[in-house]
């Protein structure tokens, strides 16, 4: 009696409209509103659609798998029964895949001298801008119009949500690099599209939304595509450390697997929109030239023999598929999960438009800069000119990224080596400081007053009464008085950049009103901004708990020597 009133919303489908309206809403015993029976018959019709496409386009999807759509999540991947370590799940012709070398566009790509993430964005506009003429058009439909990735997002967006974190400069930067390559090398091509192209499909708008695309489900197929759409295969979602399925390119040139989408924390975080994408290589071999003989090969007999060539190496290759491997075994009714690489949440927002909670790869960035602002503001701009000298002399250098150099700190708290060694120097006395760089730049020996070997292997460093080793894990030696605390107030300056409004304590409370997906670019930005805020709380318990150390075995030290 109780669910008599609840509305299947399938029952009326084949009724006259006059009975229910398409608008009318579903509701469950709890008085929760879902999706309208409208937005219900709207992705079903999107899935069939792209079934109908796999089928006839040599997309081979197992029956093991269930493809689910969500009007707010869009589609993943369930196992509809058991699936079992080694089950292939998915053969994809290379055909299918949309690449520069597949595309519509690509006399207009070959013509223009574009690869790499430029050409494919022009291919994938280009598909876009013919509509269910595109051969694509099945596949093109289930994608979203663009990823919510911080690349399309506002500018107040990106200010309001992301001041402080890893990404606000990187994004920014970004954003002005890809508007030069837009200008560059999309908008001339305007001019000369097929009438049957509305140029307005390459727009600038067009252009983020295709690169953001890219950016998050392009995969490297092999030598002759390079990176390209792949369909299905771009479908199954991301979990960190916990990849069930494995996408796999088999060559017939050589055999190897490709990682989809594989990189490490730094590169990630300026990763990926440009710099880390696989660039188109063609696959025609440089060893079958011919000899040119002055009149005995014209210009379109040499065009001719390339087309050939590449012909030749399509076959090849097309020979070969494209895979999905189950690597672990997954029950059924559970999501299948790819990975793209062990990324912390900078990375993952910056190219997917997603984090993850808890994320164990996070690290946080403190820039050189910050670095040198605090010790030109303790001493002098000369003074740490002078020390950071010293310490590029000793052959260290941070992480380098775009136009800036920055120094890692994990997820435990603990600060990358360099950074210690650095502030080391930055604070030794004169005397030693003197005698370490006339040694250094004369190249004497340091016998009597210290040795040095490659910054690659630990060394130990004795001036006067200072000894160190530089270049090993632990740290401990490092971290004097002096050290601690100026690491300390460096932290405090990197907090600093997120603003004095709110606190981490903030952060959480908010994250924790957030409602998905309403809230969706503000959850993930506090996810990061807890994340990085919780790692500069872990650097001062470290800091704190390797000073109470060498404090007390300062006491202990002292106590000895007394007795």
């Amino acid at each position: 009696m109780f669910y008599s009133n609840i509305i299947n919303p399938f029952s009326f489908i084949n009724r006259r409209r006059c009975c229910l309206s398409y608008r009318t809403l579903i509701l469950f015993p709890s008085g929760e509103f879902i999706r309208d029976h409208q937005s219900i018959m709207a992705t079903s019709r999107r899935l069939r659609g792209f079934k109908r496409w796999m089928k006839a386009n040599g997309v081979d999807c197992s029956d093991a798998l269930n493809l689910v759509d969500d009007e707010n999540d869009g589609v993943s991947v369930r196992a509809s029964c058991d699936l079992k370590e080694g089950d292939v799940v998915a053969n994809i012709s290379k055909p299918a895949c949309l690449t520069i070398k597949t595309s519509g566009a690509r006399e207009i790509i070959k013509s223009a001298g574009l690869d790499g993430s430029l050409g494919l964005s022009v291919a994938l506009m280009y598909e876009r801008s013919l509509g269910e003429e595109s051969p694509w058009a099945g596949y093109l439909q289930i994608l979203p119009s663009q990823e919510d990735l911080p690349l399309v997002w506002s500018l107040q967006d990106l200010d309001s949500l992301l001041s402080g974190t890893e990404l606000h400069k990187v994004v920014k930067e970004d954003h002005v690099l890809i508007c030069e390559d837009w200008e560059e090398n999309i908008l001339p091509l305007t001019s000369s599209l097929p009438q049957k192209v509305d140029p307005d499909s390459f727009g600038i708008k067009e252009y983020l939304a295709a690169k953001s695309l890219i950016a998050s489900r392009s995969f490297q197929i092999d030598d002759y595509h390079g990176s390209g759409m792949v369909p299905l295969a771009d479908l199954f979602n991301h979990k960190t450390g916990a990849e069930d399925v494995h996408f796999t390119a088999e060559s017939s040139h050589s055999e190897s697997d490709t990682e989809a989408d594989e990189s490490d924390n730094g590169d990630a975080v300026n990763e990926a929109t440009d710099g880390d994408e696989p660039s188109s290589k063609s696959s025609s071999s440089p060893d079958q030239s011919f000899e040119e003989v002055p009149g005995e090969n014209t210009d379109d007999e040499a065009n001719e023999e390339e087309e050939e060539e590449e012909n030749s190496a399509m076959l090849q290759d097309d020979a070969s598929g494209l895979k999905m491997i189950m690597v672990k075994d997954v029950a059924a009714g559970a999501e299948v999960f790819n990975t793209y690489g062990l990324m912390g949440n900078a990375a993952l927002l910056h190219r997917y438009g997603f984090t993850e909670p808890d994320n164990p790869y996070d690290i946080v960035n403190i820039d050189l800069e910050l670095v040198t602002e605090w010790s030109s503001s303790s001493f002098t701009s000369r003074y740490t000119r002078a020390r950071l000298a010293l310490w590029r002399k000793l052959g260290y250098t941070g992480c380098e990224s775009q136009n800036s150099e920055y120094f890692e700190v994990s997820s435990t708290g603990e600060p990358q080596t360099e950074l210690l060694i650095l502030l080391y120097i930055l604070l030794l006395p004169d005397d030693a400081y003197n005698k370490l760089d006339l040694a250094i730049s004369t190249k004497a020996s340091l016998s009597k007053e210290g040795r040095v070997s490659s910054p690659s292997s630990p060394y130990e460093l004795t001036i006067g009464k200072h000894k160190f080793k530089l270049g090993e894990s632990e740290n401990d030696v490092l971290l004097t008085d002096g050290v601690c605390e100026a690491l300390l107030t460096i932290v405090d300056k990197r907090e600093s950049l997120y603003g004095s409004s709110t606190s981490l304590e903030d952060d959480i409370a908010g994250l924790k009103a957030c409602c998905l997906p309403k809230d969706r670019r503000l959850y993930h930005s506090l996810v990061l901004r807890v994340s990085e805020r919780r790692i500069l709380k872990q650097v001062r318990s470290y800091v704190r708990t390797k000073a109470n150390e060498l404090s007390g075995r300062k006491r202990r030290k002292k106590m000895v020597s007394e007795s």
